[in-house]
């Protein structure tokens, strides 16, 4: 179902977990036509820890609200995971605006995290300061 070992590349690999395809794939979009990453998408978060354990992001990309394991439940396991402890995560979310998020800013619970929609510089400057590339 998944590959057997993280793609062999020097780009980022980054992990984009969100219940609607459409964008997981423009995120996917955004990143690797505008930087030196490596996307995968996973549309079922409870298929997410398992792709996660084989791709080896540097960073995961998790929208907070998802049927089946919300990005909060999943942000636990992936923190719980030996493998994945240190992987960053950004939570993504419609749940909350850019201007709520700046009042906090841009963490809640000490998670970074982006308003939907999501906007390309915003999520790169993201992304330069989670992976300090």
């Amino acid at each position: 179902m998944f590959a057997a070992q993280p793609p062999l590349t020097d780009k980022k690999r980054i992990l984009v977990v969100d219940d609607k395809p459409s964008d997981t794939r423009l995120v996917k979009l955004y990143l690797e036509q505008s930087g030196p990453y490596v996307v995968r998408e996973i549309n079922d978060a409870r298929l997410a820890l398992a792709a996660a354990e084989v791709f080896r992001p540097h960073l995961i990309l998790l929208d907070v609200r998802m049927p089946g394991l919300d990005g909060g439940e999943l942000a636990t396991q992936i923190r719980a995971n030996p493998l994945l402890a240190g992987v960053p995560i950004v939570f993504l979310t419609a749940l909350v605006t850019k201007a709520e998020l700046e009042v906090r800013e841009g963490k809640i619970r000490a998670t970074p995290m982006l308003a939907k929609p999501i906007i390309l510089k915003d999520l790169l400057a993201c992304l330069q300061q989670q992976l300090g590339a």
